[in-house]
């Protein structure tokens, strides 16, 4: 076995956002966390919303932008538009299937 190779394995303290503190092993001196067992809804029987990073504010950013996203290679009269809404959804079936009632319609035969 090599010599020298392993980091020091000393005592480190590990700090929450909660303002926790303990001690445990590990290579470094300290440890900065965002959730401990002093604050995580597993161990408190308590939910709480942590949105350090703005995560759900900038996935719905995208989500919105994404919805008037029109490909490059298409115009737009061209992109298949889904209904918004169960509304538009019934319109659309309703002026099919009047379209496809007089296509249908029986020919009087001679």
């Amino acid at each position: 076995m090599k010599q020298n190779i392993h980091p020091i394995y000393e005592e480190m303290v590990v700090t929450c956002a909660c303002g926790n503190s303990f001690t445990t092993g590990g290579t470094r001196k300290t440890l900065h966390i965002d959730v401990c067992y002093n604050c995580h809804p597993f161990f408190t029987g308590t939910q709480k919303f942590l949105d350090t990073l703005g995560r759900v504010d900038k996935f719905m950013a995208k989500r919105k932008a994404a919805s008037g996203y029109i490909p490059k290679n298409k115009k737009k009269e061209e992109v298949d538009r889904t209904p918004k809404s169960l509304k538009e959804m019934l319109e659309v079936k309703k002026k099919a299937d009047s379209k496809k009632e007089t296509a249908e319609a029986p020919v009087a035969s001679l």
